[in-house]
C-alpha cells in the first residue's frame, strides 16, 4: 500500500476536528455532570491520545490535569499490555499507580477501527466523595493514604462491553453520595463514548494509515512551536523559593518549595531538588503533578499558542526526587495536594520572573481553598457541600492583577450562592470582594473576596484547606505582598473566632463560618502608580484613603474626590527617603518599613 501524502489542508482540518473532538467531550461532562463539583467549578478534563498513548489534545478545562493524564494512560497500558479488547473500559484513582489524588478518577475508553487499536479516549473528573475518614474525601490532616477513601489500582470497569458490576457496587458502598458519584462516572462514560463516535468518523474519513501519519504531523508540529518558543527566551538558570505555611500537622514549620530553571538552546529543565521532604500532612503530590505545574508556567510565557500535547513534552524535562513533596511515596497522605500544585505555580512564576521579567506577574492567592461540609439531613440521606475558591491574580507587568477571577492553573469557577442555596443546609450571607487586601504596586495585586456561611442543618462536619496565612502572596519588582486568607468560626450566638488555615471541625445550626481568601501581590514600586489610578480605586473601594497615604503616598481632597498633587509629591519623597530602598527589591514576602509620615 503506498504511503499516504500530507496535504496542508488535511492536516490543519483533522487538526481542529480533533481540538473540537476533546472540547466536545469536556462540554459533554458539562451537560451530564450530577455534581456541583463538576458543574459549577469545572473540575475536571478531557484528553484524546494515541494507540501509543502519545496525548494529541486536551479540552478547555484544568491546566493542572495536563501532565496527569499520559502518567495515568501509561499505568493502564502497562497493566494491560497484550490485553486490551474493544468494548473495554478502563479507571484509576491510585496515586502510587498511575493517579493523583484519590478524588480524581480516570475513565480511559480504547477505541477501534476494524479490529485495530487507535486510540483512547480519557477524562478526568474529581469526585464529590470517595469515602474516607472524611466527607470529602479532601481533608488536610491525614497522615497516610489509607485515611484518604477507596484506592483504585488500574482496572478495567467494563470488558468486552459488559459492565463490571463488582466494581460499581464495591465503589458505591464505601462512598457517602453514591447516586452523585455513579451519575459524575456515567458523564465520563459518555464523554469517551462521544469521543469513540467522532474519532471513527474521522478514520472513515481519512483512513486509518492517513490519519496515524497526520498524528504523526500533529505532534511534530507542536514539537516545533514549543522549541521555537523556548528558543526565543534567554539561556540560563534561573531559581526561586517559596514556602507553604505548614501541613496543619506540624503547625508553623514552613515546607519548602525550590525549582531551578535551566534553559539551554530550544530545551529547558524543571528541577525541583531542594524542596521538602513529603510532609505528614495531605499535601504530598506526585510527580505528575509536578509536571503539570512546569508545564503551566511555560506554557503561559510562551508568544504564540501552543496545543496541550506530547509534542510540548518532549522539549520539558521536569525533575523531582523521590519522597519530597513534590514527588511523594507510600504511604504518603495526598488529598489536599492541589494546594501545592498552586503554589507550585507561584515558584514556577517566582523563577521565569528573572527569566522574562516582562511577562510574569506576581504572587497569585495561592489557592485554592476547600472548603468541605458534610452531614445528614432528618432522614439520615447524606450530603456533602464542596467549594474550591480562588480568585485573585497577582499585579501584572503591564495591568492591576484580576479581580475575582480564577488562578490560572484552575480555570475554575464559583458555585452560584442560589444552587448552595437550594441543594445545601446552608444560606451564603456574603459574597464580596475585600477592599485593602491586593498587595499595593505599580500594578495593583488581585482584590480577592469574602464569601460567608451559616449553617441551617443540625450538625455536619467541616473540613478546610487553605494557606497564604503566615507567608503572604510575594509581590515583585517593589510590589507590596497581598493581604494573607483568614477563616473565622462563630459559633450560635456567639463572637467569632479567627480559626487556622487548615482545620477539621463540627458545625451545629446556627454556626457563621467565614473564608476570605488572600490577595494577590503587587508589581511595581506603589510610589510610581498613577494618582488617577489611585483615586479610581479608592472611588471604587478597592484601596481607603488611609492605604492610598500609607502605600502609595496619594494624599486626597474635596472629600477624597480629587488627588492633591503638591502634597502627594512631597509625601512620596518622604515615603521614598524613609523606605531606605538602593535598589529596587525583586521580590517582597513582607511590607518594607515606612515613614511615620504616611499615617499623618
Amino acid at each position: 500500500m503506498p504511503t499516504p501524502s500530507l496535504d496542508p489542508f488535511d492536516f490543519e482540518l483533522f487538526r481542529n476536528a480533533l481540538l473540537s473532538v476533546a472540547d466536545e467531550m469536556a462540554l459533554t461532562i458539562h451537560r451530564t455532570t450530577y455534581s456541583a463539583v463538576l458543574r459549577d467549578n469545572l473540575d475536571y478534563s478531557t484528553g484524546f491520545f494515541d494507540a501509543q498513548g502519545r496525548m494529541i489534545a486536551q479540552g478547555f478545562s484544568l491546566p493542572s490535569h495536563l501532565g496527569s493524564m499520559p502518567t495515568a494512560l501509561a499505568a493502564v497500558r502497562a497493566r494491560f499490555e497484550g490485553q486490551i479488547r474493544p468494548g473495554d473500559v478502563y479507571a484509576l484513582n491510585d496515586p502510587f499507580t498511575g493517579g493523583m489524588h484519590l478524588p480524581d478518577i480516570f475513565i480511559f475508553k480504547p477505541i477501534f477501527v476494524d479490529g485495530m487499536l487507535v486510540a483512547f479516549a480519557a477524562t478526568i473528573s474529581h469526585h464529590t466523595d470517595v469515602g474516607g475518614r472524611v466527607a470529602g474525601s479532601n481533608a488536610p490532616d491525614s497522615i497516610e493514604i489509607y485515611q484518604e477513601g477507596v484506592r483504585i489500582p488500574p482496572m478495567r470497569i467494563f470488558d468486552a462491553g459488559k459492565r463490571n458490576e463488582t466494581f460499581f457496587e464495591l465503589l458505591e458502598a464505601n462512598v457517602r453520595v453514591p447516586t452523585m458519584v455513579g451519575g459524575d462516572l456515567r458523564a465520563q462514560l459518555a464523554a469517551c463514548h462521544v469521543a469513540e463516535v467522532a474519532f471513527i468518523d474521522l478514520c472513515r474519513q481519512y483512513g486509518v494509515p492517513k490519519v496515524q501519519l497526520l498524528i504523526d504531523a500533529m505532534l511534530d508540529h507542536s514539537e516545533r512551536l514549543t522549541r521555537a518558543e523556548i528558543a526565543k527566551l534567554p539561556d540560563g538558570t534561573f531559581a526561586f523559593d517559596d514556602w507553604i505555611d505548614d501541613d496543619g500537622i506540624d503547625v508553623g514549620k514552613p515546607i519548602l518549595l525550590r525549582v531551578a530553571i535551566t534553559k539551554k538552546g530550544d530545551s529547558i529543565t524543571f528541577d525541583w531538588t531542594g524542596s521538602s521532604p513529603q510532609v505528614r500532612g495531605a499535601l504530598n503530590a506526585t510527580l505528575s503533578f509536578t509536571k503539570s505545574a512546569s508545564y503551566c508556567g511555560l506554557l503561559s510565557v510562551m508568544e504564540n499558542s501552543v496545543p496541550n500535547n506530547e509534542g510540548v513534552f518532549r522539549a520539558v524535562e521536569v525533575i523531582a526526587p523521590e519522597g519530597t513533596i513534590t514527588n511523594c511515596v507510600l504511604p504518603a497522605s495526598v488529598a489536599a495536594r492541589g494546594l501545592t500544585g498552586f503554589r507550585m505555580v507561584d515558584t514556577v512564576f517566582g523563577a521565569l520572573a528573572q527569566m522574562v521579567p516582562g511577562k510574569v506577574f506576581a504572587a497569585s492567592d495561592g489557592g485554592n481553598t476547600n472548603i468541605s461540609i458534610g452531614g445528614y439531613d432528618a432522614d439520615r440521606k447524606p450530603y456533602i457541600f464542596c467549594d474550591f475558591t480562588c480568585c485573585a491574580w497577582g499585579g501584572r507587568p503591564w495591568a492591576d492583577g484580576l479581580d475575582g477571577n480564577s488562578n490560572m492553573f484552575a480555570n475554575m469557577a464559583g458555585q452560584s450562592s442560589e444552587i448552595i442555596e437550594a441543594e445545601q443546609p446552608l444560606r451564603v450571607e456574603c459574597y464580596e470582594l475585600i477592599g485593602d487586601r491586593g498587595g499595593p504596586g505599580q500594578y495593583r495585586g488581585g482584590a480577592p473576596y469574602r464569601r460567608i456561611y451559616r449553617f441551617t442543618g443540625e450538625e455536619a462536619t467541616i473540613s478546610i484547606r487553605s494557606d497564604r496565612r503566615d507567608i503572604r502572596p510575594y509581590g515583585l519588582y517593589g510590589g507590596y505582598p497581598g493581604a494573607p486568607s483568614m477563616n473565622y468560626l462563630a459559633r450560635a450566638g456567639s463572637e467569632r473566632v479567627v480559626f487556622p488555615a487548615k482545620f477539621y471541625d463540627r458545625i451545629r445550626k446556627g454556626d457563621v463560618f467565614t473564608h476570605e481568601v488572600a490577595g494577590g501581590g503587587g508589581w511595581g514600586d506603589p510610589l510610581e502608580r498613577d494618582p488617577e489610578h489611585v483615586l479610581r480605586d479608592v472611588r471604587n473601594e478597592f484601596v481607603s484613603p488611609e492605604a492610598a497615604r500609607r502605600f502609595y503616598g496619594i494624599v486626597l481632597a474635596d472629600d477624597h474626590r480629587r488627588v492633591d498633587l503638591p502634597a502627594s509629591q512631597a509625601l512620596r519623597a518622604r515615603l521614598r527617603a524613609g523606605r531606605g530602598w538602593s535598589s529596587t527589591p525583586f521580590v517582597l514576602r513582607d511590607e518594607p518599613t515606612l515613614l511615620a509620615a504616611a499615617a499623618e
